[in-house]
C-alpha cells in the first residue's frame, strides 16, 4: 500500500506518537495515508483507540521486528 507521508515515533513513549500523528494527519487532505513507526508497545492499543475518536481510519497495525507499523487514512 502507498502512503503519502511516513513519521518515525521509535523511542518515544505515550502521547508522543499519537500527537505526533495527529499534526502530520492536520497537514494531509482526506484520503491519503499516514505511516507511523513507532517501539511503545501502548501505542497498539492508543492508535486504536485514536481512530475511533477521530474518524481517521486505522488501515492496518502491524509488527516489524521491533517495531510497530501503523497506517491511517485521513478523513
Amino acid at each position: 500500500m502507498n502512503f503519502a507521508k511516513e513519521i518515525d515515533t521509535c523511542g518515544l513513549n505515550c502521547p508522543l506518537p499519537i500527537l505526533k500523528a495527529k499534526k502530520a494527519l492536520t497537514d494531509m487532505t482526506s484520503g491519503q495515508v499516514l505511516q507511523v513507526r513507532a517501539t511503545d508497545p501502548g501505542a497498539v492499543r492508543d492508535f486504536e483507540a485514536f481512530a475511533r475518536q477521530t474518524g481517521n481510519e486505522l488501515v492496518s497495525s502491524t509488527t516489524e521486528g521491533e517495531q510497530f507499523v501503523f497506517r491511517m487514512r485521513r478523513r
